[in-house]
């Protein structure tokens, strides 16, 4: 059943047109700096965009940084959302359950394609942001660390230390991770809205209403007591990764809330799916 879902994500022409748009906006951003030939001053603008000047290897951090906050929360709300309200809404809900599979499986493959899904679109951003940082910006390394026979080494980490390749492919694989598992414990929240309606455009409508109201809150002083439990409010906390020392605290707490929320709401879409009246 996981490989049916996956096959039904590959060949729908959405999935790809929304990688796409997560691969376009790094891209228009990296040309632009390209051709201004400078970046923003330390502390403005988007992480990481005023080192990638120098050292491109770390555009793919930037890229991370630029399509995190809005574009992939969107995505994964479009595709979760039509989880399980899109094949109610096209009619095939029906015959998918008169498979001797069972919802629970049903559900459980839905939720392995969505997390396929939020990784192969992260890992594609990460390689094609990759590629483009190198092509503009060369690799041209830390150029306050001298390695052997003076030439410049590594690249610059958060705190000012030099990072290696081998190092810096390490975080950026945490980042990686810790991102994938954010994106599932909001695309928990979708599915568990997809269970309750039958369209898959309120549904994903819904899960952005969650994302708007939790940054809302973000910003809000009134909702100190709140914030921690908030949805998006480690969602940054990737960035960590790239301090010498790497600071564990916020991305460990990430974790646990986003591994609370998976359980949690992915256990509430499997209680109401399991019971629902399937009519459509």
């Amino acid at each position: 059943m996981i490989g049916v879902e996956l096959r039904k994500l590959a060949l729908r022409p959405r999935v790809w047109f929304s990688v796409l748009l997560l691969c376009l906006l790094p891209a228009i951003v990296g040309v632009f700096l390209a051709t201004a030939d400078f970046a923003p001053p330390p502390g403005q603008g988007g992480a990481f965009l005023s080192a990638v000047v120098n050292d491109g290897a770390l555009y793919p951090a930037a890229a991370l940084a630029l399509v995190l906050p809005l574009f992939l929360p969107i995505a994964v709300a479009v595709t979760a959302g039509d989880a399980i309200a899109g094949e109610a809404a096209t009619g095939t809900l029906r015959y998918l359950l008169v498979r001797p599979a069972g919802r629970t499986r049903l559900l459980g493959a839905k939720m392995v394609a969505l997390a396929v899904y939020v990784t192969a679109a992260i890992v594609i951003v990460v390689l094609t942001s990759l590629v483009l940082g190198v092509i503009l910006f060369g690799t041209g390394g830390n150029p306050g660390v001298a390695g052997p026979g003076g030439q410049p080494t590594g690249v610059t980490s958060l705190s000012g230390q030099s990072l290696s390749s081998s190092a810096l492919g390490l975080r950026l694989l945490g980042a990686v991770t810790y991102i994938v598992v954010s994106m599932l414990g909001f695309a928990a929240i979708t599915v568990f809205l997809s269970t309750v309606s039958d369209s898959a455009l309120g549904a994903a409508l819904g899960g952005l209403a969650v994302l708007i109201t939790s940054s809302v809150l973000e910003t809000l002083d009134a909702a100190a007591s709140v914030k921690p439990y908030l949805p998006t409010h480690y969602w940054l906390s990737w960035i960590d990764f790239f301090r010498d020392p790497v600071l564990w605290r916020n991305i460990d707490h990430g974790l646990l809330l986003q591994a609370g929320y998976i359980v949690v709401f992915f256990g509430a879409a499997w209680a109401n799916f399991a019971t629902k009246d399937v009519t459509s």
